[in-house]
């Protein structure tokens, strides 16, 4: 078998790439994550006659705990499952990745399971997050915007 043949052989079994597709579906979980932040924020706004922080702060509670919920019952790992990285619009992945540590240890006590598991995941974005944070913060200091 020569290279060209054996390279058109490896191209015939090689599995097709689903890139297209997982994009679409992270886009359109994503932007429903997204949208539904903005109905609650704008419901806030109209129906609870909330100012823009009290609404943002309303709509930031309001994902958090629904994406603590899904957690706990196993929906949001399914959504995940099928959307990917669509799931990690930054608050709802933030709380799934607080809450599934903290229910999956919950059998190794309150202090040893729970409490010192519940940043496994979350921890080290929190860590370079922050730290990160103060450098940016100490370089527009010094340099002086």
């Amino acid at each position: 078998m020569n290279a060209e043949a054996y390279r058109k052989r490896v191209n015939e079994l090689l599995p097709r790439s689903k890139t297209g597709l997982q994009c679409l579906k992270a886009f359109l979980v994503g932007g429903g994550i997204c949208c539904l932040g903005q109905l609650i924020s704008d419901l806030g706004r109209t129906c609870l006659d909330l100012d823009r922080e009290q609404a943002g702060t309303l709509c930031s509670l309001c994902l958090i705990f629904l994406a603590g919920l899904l957690t706990a019952l196993g929906i949001f790992d399914k959504i995940a499952a099928f959307a990917g990285a669509g799931t990690v619009v930054p608050i709802t992945g933030f709380a799934n990745s607080v809450v599934a540590p903290a229910i999956e240890f919950r059998s190794e006590g309150l202090v040893t399971g729970t409490a010192a598991k519940l940043f496994q995941i979350a921890g080290p974005v929190l860590v370079y997050g922050i730290g990160s944070s103060v450098v940016y913060g100490l370089v527009l200091f010094f340099i002086g915007t």
